[in-house]
C-alpha cells in the first residue's frame, strides 16, 4: 500500500515537471521570436529645436516591432547627422523625413520656409504686433490702411485686409515658440510665411500706408470678403454683432447627502399622581363567623 502511494506521487511529481518544462520553453521561444522581430530607430535622445542642425548628441536608438516602424524612420544614427529639424522634435520622439529639410539644406530660418513660399519681415510694435502675442506659429491677417489712387482727400483714406491666413515664422530673432505662450514677448519685427505674389502685396502696403496685423484661431481656415471701411462707412455706424458665448465648463457637482426622514416622536404621556391612601384608625370586630372593621373617627 505504501509502495503504491509513493510510486503515485513520485508519478503526479514528474508530470508537474514536464508541464513545467513546457511552459518554460514555449516562453522562452516566444521571447526569441519577438526578440527577432525587434529592430532599432533612431529617437532624439534630447529635445530638437525648430530650424536647429542636428548632431551624435541628440540622437540615440530604441527598438521596436518591425511592422510597427512609422513611414520615413531611419535605422542609422549616420543618415541624420547634418540634417535639419523643420518642427519641434521632443524626448524619445521617432526621428522621420517629414521632420526634416531637405539635405545640405543649413540651419536657420531657410530651413523652415516650405517650397513655394517666401519669408518677409514686417516692423511691428506693441499695437501692431498684437500686444506682443504674435509668436511663431501663429496665424494673422494683414490690414492694410492707404489712402485710394485717383480719390484725393474727398474719401480719405481706407483700411482694407489685403492678406489673410498668413503664417508667422519668426518673431524677433526667435524661429520657436516660447515654452509660457500666455506671456507676451516685446519685438520690433515678425517674419511671415507669405507666396511671392503676397510678398509684392504685403511691400506695396507698407510703403504706401500703415500696417496692422490681426490675430486668427488655429482652426479658422476660411476666408472672409469685405468691402473696406473708410470715413463714411465708419460714421454710418454698425449693427449688434453678438458674441460667441464662452465655453461651458462641466463640473461635477458634489453629492449632497439625502435628508434621512425620522419617525414623528411621540408626546410625552402625562403621568398621573398616585394617590396615596390617607391612613386610618380602625378596630376590627370578629361576630361569630363574621369579620368588620369599624373606623374610630
Amino acid at each position: 500500500m505504501r509502495n503504491k502511494r509513493l510510486i503515485i506521487a513520485l508519478t503526479g511529481a514528474v508530470i508537474c515537471g514536464l508541464i513545467g518544462v513546457m511552459l518554460i520553453t514555449r516562453y522562452l521561444s516566444s521571447v526569441q521570436a519577438y526578440t527577432k522581430n525587434l529592430g532599432n530607430v533612431v529617437v532624439a535622445k534630447q529635445e530638437i529645436q525648430l530650424g536647429e542642425k542636428i548632431t551624435a548628441e541628440h540622437l540615440g536608438l530604441a527598438p521596436i516591432p518591425n511592422g510597427s516602424a512609422p513611414e520615413g524612420a531611419f535605422r542609422k544614427m549616420e543618415q541624420l547627422l547634418g540634417r535639419v529639424a523643420i518642427m519641434p522634435i521632443g524626448v524619445r520622439e521617432v526621428i522621420t523625413t517629414t521632420r526634416l529639410a531637405p539635405e545640405g539644406m543649413g540651419a536657420g530660418l531657410s530651413a523652415v520656409i516650405p517650397e513655394g513660399y517666401r519669408a518677409m519681415t514686417v516692423k511691428v510694435d506693441d499695437v501692431v504686433g498684437v500686444s506682443g502675442f504674435v509668436m511663431p506659429g501663429s496665424f494673422v491677417d494683414v490690414v492694410a490702411v492707404i489712402v485710394p489712387v485717383g480719390e484725393g482727400d474727398s474719401q480719405g483714406p481706407i483700411s482694407k485686409i489685403v492678406l489673410q491666413n498668413i503664417k508667422v515664422l519668426a518673431s524677433g530673432p526667435k524661429i520657436d515658440s516660447p515654452e509660457n505662450q500666455r506671456e507676451p514677448t516685446s519685438v520690433k519685427a515678425v517674419t511671415l510665411q507669405v507666396t511671392p505674389e503676397q510678398a509684392e502685396k504685403l511691400v506695396l502696403a507698407a510703403n504706401q500706408g500703415k500696417l496692422q496685423l490681426v490675430m486668427r484661431n488655429y482652426s479658422d481656415q476660411e476666408g472672409t470678403q469685405t468691402k473696406g471701411a473708410n470715413k463714411a462707412s465708419l460714421l454710418s455706424g454698425d449693427g449688434y454683432v453678438p458674441q460667441p458665448a464662452p465655453p461651458i465648463v462641466v463640473t461635477a457637482k458634489p453629492v449632497q447627502p439625502k435628508p434621512v426622514r425620522r419617525a414623528p416622536m411621540a408626546a410625552p404621556r402625562e403621568e398621573k399622581p398616585v394617590t396615596q391612601p390617607v391612613s386610618r384608625n380602625s378596630v376590627e370586630f370578629i361576630e361569630g363567623a363574621k369579620r368588620r372593621d369599624v373606623e374610630i373617627p
